[in-house]
């Protein structure tokens, strides 16, 4: 059987790309992710997948079509669903792909996230593999959660310190304390 995995970045992959390969599956990589950014974040793990996807042989489509103005409307405004909407997004071009290539699943490699809403993409994948006639192969990836990390860190690749959105960076960096906050000025 032949699956389409969605790649949100390298060291996600390495799991379960594993797992997929190790249940038989051949496993057509796609890259797509408007969430990224800014753009130099997003140049940093696509060329991180490159690399990777050559030393594991890896097909890899990177779907780079404009999608930043669909990401920010809906997406916004910035509240507890924008994941939902982002995972929509991002899941539906590969249930998309996965039609087009006439592949017999697709799968996410968001499932490998312990900071993922697990619940929230089986449920959207589900529905879109129902919608574009795909199954939607869910399987939970964090079981490899340590594992990913230390061969990551093994391999050199380069590990992202946020999801990948404006939203999740400003989580990542913006002080838990508005008050915490600080101006520097030059005199």
């Amino acid at each position: 059987m032949k699956v389409l995995l969605h790649i949100c970045c390298a060291p996600c992959t390495i799991y379960p790309l594993r797992v997929l390969r190790g249940e038989g599956f051949t496993v057509q990589g796609y890259f797509f992710n408007p969430n990224i950014h800014p753009w130099k974040e997003y140049e940093k793990r696509k060329e991180t997948l490159v690399h990777y996807a050559a030393e594991t042989d890896l097909e890899v489509i990177f779907d780079e079509k404009d999608a930043l103005k669909a990401f920010l409307e809906r997406t916004y405004p910035w509240d507890d669903h924008r994941c939902r909407a982002c995972y929509h997004i991002r899941l539906e071009a590969a249930a998309r792909q996965a039609r087009a290539l006439n592949l017999d699943a697709f799968s996410t490699t968001l499932l490998y996230s312990r900071r993922q809403k697990h619940d929230w993409i089986k449920e959207t994948g589900e529905g879109l593999g129902l919608r574009f006639g795909v199954p939607f192969l869910y399987r939970d990836f964090r079981l490899g959660w340590q594992e990913g990390i230390r061969i990551s860190k093994e391999l050199g690749l380069y590990r992202q310190p946020y999801c990948g959105c404006l939203f999740s960076e400003k989580e990542r960096y913006a002080p838990k304390n508005p008050s915490q906050a600080t101006v520097k000025t030059h005199s």
